[in-house]
């Protein structure tokens, strides 16, 4: 989405937009939590390098609802302007942040920009249909290899334990996934 974002301004706006200060490079160590439950909504994530995980507390759990990575990036998971959801670096991560207001202002002064942000909106949006359709009417082992075979990414950087909180499962059973998947 940030590569959309810049390739949809002119080459000077670009160069404007890069000094402008409104997008603020952080590096953050694994475990770091940029935003809480709760928590205003100030800026959008833009991930550069690393993992980030949003999740939820459910009665004392915490239950994972999404995985980010290297060129995706973390918006709409706001109810209100109040976060529906922890955000949290898994690794050591280097993130890009713009403010929601600058985004605001960029959606209205960049052509096409409101038909790219809908455009990935609507992607999310299928995104987690499925997602939620999976959740009803698949088995943990079926949801485990939709989950290598979309997203092998996660299944090699994550720890298991998130991993389980994300297909719904224990850690235990989701280690019974794996070695039958992989001794049977």
């Amino acid at each position: 989405m940030l590569e959309k974002l810049i390739e949809k301004v002119g080459e000077q706006e670009s160069d404007l937009i890069k000094h402008s200060g409104i997008f603020n490079e952080i590096k953050v160590p694994s475990k770091t939590e940029l935003v809480k439950e709760g928590d205003n909504i100030k800026f959008i994530y833009f991930v550069k390098k690393g993992c980030l995980r949003l999740w939820f507390n459910n009665q004392g759990n915490d239950i994972t609802y999404q995985f980010f990575f290297e060129n995706q990036v973390v918006s709409g998971f706001v109810d209100g302007d109040k976060s529906m959801f922890t955000l949290e670096s898994i690794e050591p991560s280097i993130i890009i942040l713009l403010k929601v207001s600058d985004f605001e202002i960029l959606l209205n002064e960049i052509p096409g920009l409101k038909d790219e942000y809908l455009a990935y909106v609507t992607q999310r949006l299928a995104y987690y249909s499925r997602l939620f359709l999976s959740r009803i009417r698949d088995s943990p082992a079926k949801r485990y290899q939709l989950l290598l075979k979309e997203n092998p990414a996660v299944v090699a950087r994550v720890p298991q334990h998130y991993i389980a909180t994300f297909l719904g499962i224990t850690p235990v059973s989701l280690s019974r996934i794996r070695n039958r998947k992989f001794t049977g």
